[in-house]
């Protein structure tokens, strides 16, 4: 793990996983994803919220398939997790964001091989 240059704040990992296996995108496995992800990646864990995209009245089948699966956050002493999963297209988005540094390689390897899929995406990034 590399230390922050001088007047980063933090980084920022985000990926894109494409075909995931369907069950790791249910609640139940995002929950241990969390649990597991924090450990991977050294960081406290302190608040979990959910929220799950049910159909809406003004959207059409194909619009609320699109959508349908979880948004979480994760917050950790340092910052966040989020993840959104797309159950139909089998995807998942996440952002690893934290103040204390983490290798964002071992990251971005444990959550391709967590949630058994294909990366589409890898963007890291540091803030200040």
């Amino acid at each position: 793990m590399n230390k922050l240059p001088n007047g980063a704040m933090g980084k920022e990992l985000i990926l894109d996983i494409h075909d995931c296996s369907e069950e790791t995108l249910t609640k139940e496995s995002l929950d241990n994803f969390f649990i597991e992800m924090c450990k991977e990646i050294d960081m406290q864990r302190t608040e979990l919220f959910y929220w799950e995209y049910s159909q809406d009245a003004n959207k059409s089948e194909e619009e609320f398939n699109h959508l349908k699966g979880w948004s979480a956050v994760q917050f950790i002493l340092t910052s966040n997790i989020t993840a959104h999963s797309f159950e139909v297209d089998r995807k998942m988005s996440l952002n690893i964001f934290s103040c204390k540094d983490f290798n964002e390689s071992d990251a971005e390897k444990f959550c391709i091989d967590y949630f058994k899929g294909k990366l589409k995406n890898s963007t890291c990034i540091l803030r200040y």
